[in-house]
């Protein structure tokens, strides 16, 4: 692929679209941000918005001709009936349409399809054992993704970029939901052992990720790598959000943020209601089980993984959230 090559991305108004469709778009890709028929098209630049039913193939891929590379960041509310219903048919859509155009599927893979029994270390060759249902979900989305492409005959590609929890996005992931709100109330919620190092997807970084992997041309016909991004303790997110506090006059120089420990119990009781609290239920234990993504593959393929300071990116997402606080620039500059 070349910086003049086309990308489409579907489900570009979302948390890793958007930032999939900036990172494109700053590489010198042509970027085609899909849509739903009577959408509002946020304001990007270098982004063109096309609006069309995705279940339109056909029609889709003359509408989006030329595009050699197309994301699937498309995701189904977060609870496991969405998921079941939805994402086969969606992982449907974006094959077929991969296969129309001839051209390389890019889909975020997470840890889910481990399981609870998964190892320390995750590697590309770690057997997947996912024993809850929207682990299983993903295994089979990953599974239909390779057979695909063997059916097709070299007639399309496909890559799997496995990350850890996103964070960078204006909404939709633990920091905005759990964190950020209650922060200049020198508060914040947490889940899980405080000390259990998981791996943490910066969203920019991960974008930029996807661009340098869609830049090559040496993949295998089905490609999977692991994301590292950073690997980091609620213990050292807690250091860093405090610090912002502090400058910020939400906590006074040498006062605690008050962390409000929430159990599982919590999302299983009130699952009973909350089709989303029970999806969390069933994923709680990545917040107390310590791992980390080998991305040895990665590093091979691309020399370095793209990757901001961690404190940058806290500091970056919060003001991606709009909470008052310093620009994260005026901290890159000292």
């Amino acid at each position: 692929m070349t910086r003049h090559s086309t990308v489409l991305i579907l489900g570009a108004r979302g948390r890793l679209g958007l930032a999939a469709a900036r990172a494109f778009a700053q590489a010198g890709w042509r970027v085609i941000g899909l849509i739903r028929p009577g959408a509002v098209a946020p304001h990007l630049p270098g982004v063109e918005w096309l609006a069309h039913d995705l279940r339109d193939t056909a029609g889709l891929a003359v509408a989006a001709r030329g595009a050699r590379v197309v994301v699937h960041a498309l995701n189904p509310a977060y609870t496991v009936a969405a998921w079941r219903d939805e994402a086969p048919g969606l992982m449907d859509a974006a094959l077929a349409l991969a296969t129309e155009l001839r051209a390389t599927l890019m889909f975020p893979g997470n840890v889910y399809n481990y399981g609870e029994g998964m190892p320390a270390t995750l590697q590309e060759s770690t057997p997947q054992q996912a024993r809850h249902e929207l682990g299983r979900i993903r295994v089979a989305l990953e599974q239909k993704m390779a057979r695909a492409v063997e059916d097709s005959g070299s007639a399309m590609r496909a890559v799997v970029l496995r990350a850890g929890n996103f964070f960078g996005a204006v909404e939709g992931t633990f920091l905005d939901k759990m964190v950020a709100p209650q922060l200049p109330s020198g508060k914040v919620s947490w889940m899980g052992d405080l000390d259990a190092g998981t791996p943490w997807a910066y969203l920019p970084d991960l974008a930029r990720t996807l661009v340098m992997l869609a830049e090559r041309g040496d993949l295998a016909p089905f490609e999977t790598v692991h994301f590292a991004g950073h690997q980091v303790t609620a213990r050292d997110w807690l250091a860093v959000l405090t610090e912002v506090a502090q400058e910020q006059g939400w906590l006074q120089h040498g006062q605690a943020l008050t962390v409000r420990r929430v159990p599982v119990w919590f999302f299983r009781l009130f699952g009973l209601v909350s089709p989303t609290l029970a999806t969390i239920a069933q994923t709680s234990y990545l917040f107390s089980t310590p791992h980390r993504l080998d991305n040895g593959r990665l590093v091979q393929l691309l020399g370095a993984e793209p990757r901001t300071p961690f404190e940058l990116a806290v500091r970056q997402s919060l003001v991606e959230m709009g909470l008052p606080m310093a620009s994260a620039a005026q901290f890159a500059m000292s």
